[in-house]
């Protein structure tokens, strides 16, 4: 009978300790895709602007970040090491929001989202995703891609044929 009380209470201790999330309001929902455009538009706009530690002080110390190449996959830091240079020159990217969709989970501590960008290279996508720590976004991955039309795939795909080749190789 012991056994049996204490094994109760300790399954009661567990169960009890254990904290149900409670799923956020539409409401809620539409501030923080609020919140997340506003944090966003900021890390683009510190590229822009060449503000190293703001552009870099959004990302996660964690984070991805997946570039146009298909090499480009970055920690934080390779990606900051990258970057640097640019920074330092005053000139570093500039993409304008042509759109953007945002999605929040039900707890409303994650977003993911995609985007459509105006760019130097022309109209790439951006997509991601940003977990809410101590009351701040933060960006955990991003990628961002060239968008080709439909009609040109077939000479994008003449054009890359080469170093597509030569960057097989390492998986073969």
């Amino acid at each position: 009978m012991r056994n049996f009380i204490i094994v109760t209470f300790f399954t009661f201790l567990i169960v009890s300790c254990k904290t149900a999330q409670k799923a956020i309001s539409e409401t809620d929902k539409t501030t923080i895709k609020t919140e997340i455009n506003q944090v966003l538009n900021n890390w683009h706009l510190a590229a822009t602007d060449a503000n190293y530690d703001n552009y870099f002080g959004k990302m996660d110390s964690i984070s991805v970040f997946i570039g146009t190449d298909a090499s480009e996959n970055w920690t934080k830091k390779q990606f900051a090491n990258f970057s640097k240079p640019y920074f330092d020159k005053g000139k570093a990217w500039d993409f304008k929001t042509l759109e953007r969709n945002v999605y929040v989970n039900e707890q409303g501590n994650f977003v993911w989202f995609d985007e459509l960008l105006n760019t130097w290279m022309g109209t790439c996508r951006g997509s991601g995703v940003l977990e809410k720590k101590e009351n701040t976004w933060v960006i955990k991955h991003y990628v961002l891609s060239v968008a080709i039309p439909n009609d040109d795939v077939q000479a994008v795909i003449a054009a890359k044929k080469k170093n597509d080749n030569l960057f097989l190789k390492k998986y073969n």
